[in-house]
């Protein structure tokens, strides 16, 4: 059972912030004061009672799009992680068990991924496919998954070396039984390590392609998009723009320092086992 106790501050305060996301994204309908879309003020209306965090450069509700933009950027963000962990981790731990030429084409290939700029590649991409939330989610699911296959090979290659493994192969298991029972257990630590950076490199690469004009598309409200649409006002010191950029990196933040408690954790829980 969870010791709130022993969380240390920093823990704490990171599970706080992303506990106040993720609610705000799943209860976004019933505590957004306004409509996403519907413009209730004039064009960059200061702070005020009625618009917490005044109103866009359209005349809409701020605090009403924050909340929804943190629905569509943790949404977007978090399924594009899962499909990068599912698909890397599966194929890396794969390559390191069959080994040979299934290894190597596998391999080379996730390189030459690699070796492309990542937003280069996802704009390249996204400038040729339909632009909608799955295409965004398969596109930066796919990137993201070469980061993740490298570091579940890595990790594989010295667990598939262990004797349990080797013990597990002799009495006749398969591939399935090896990966899921026998390696994942044993890789969970840097993979839990990994998993809080790919999302939120997700979630700054979601804002880059929404800032340039070919993530999440208008009327739907995300981070990187609500900084583009407001970046003039910043000429004129309105801070319509920086509330959002604030946003990206106050979950950038919570998110990386739940990641390093989880990490720490789950070491000592498994050194604690040995």
């Amino acid at each position: 059972m969870l010791n709130w106790q022993h969380i240390p501050p920093g823990a704490l305060i990171g599970l706080v912030l992303t506990s106040l996301f993720l609610l705000c994204a799943l209860l976004a309908p019933l505590v957004a004061p306004f409509p996403m879309s519907e413009s209730v003020g004039d064009v960059w209306e200061p702070m005020s009672a009625e618009h917490w965090l005044g109103t866009d450069n359209l005349g809409r509700d701020l605090l009403s799009r924050m909340i929804y933009g943190a629905r569509t950027t943790i949404f977007i963000a978090a399924i594009a992680t899962a499909l990068s962990f599912s698909l890397g981790a599966i194929l890396g731990f794969t390559a390191a068990v069959v080994g040979g030429l299934v290894d190597t084409l596998m391999s080379r290939f996730a390189d030459l991924l690699m070796s492309i700029p990542t937003l280069i590649f996802g704009l390249v991409v996204l400038s040729v496919l339909p632009s909608n939330n799955v295409t965004l989610i398969l596109v930066m699911g796919i990137l993201s998954s070469t980061r993740v296959y490298r570091l579940s090979r890595a990790v594989a290659v010295d667990i598939n070396a262990m004797d349990f493994v080797e013990a597990a192969k002799l009495r006749g298991e398969g591939l399935g039984w090896i990966i899921f029972r026998e390696i994942l257990p044993n890789a969970l630590a840097p993979l839990v390590a990994e998993l809080g950076l790919r999302f939120i490199f997700s979630v700054l690469f979601l804002s880059a392609l929404s800032f340039l004009g070919l993530g999440v598309q208008p009327p739907e409200a995300d981070w990187g998009g609500m900084v583009k649409e407001n970046k003039d006002g910043i000429v004129f010191g309105i801070p319509a723009a920086l509330i959002p950029a604030a946003a990206i990196a106050t979950l950038s933040i919570s998110v990386n320092l739940v990641a390093d408690w989880v990490l720490i954790r789950t070491a000592s829980l498994k050194g604690g086992r040995e």
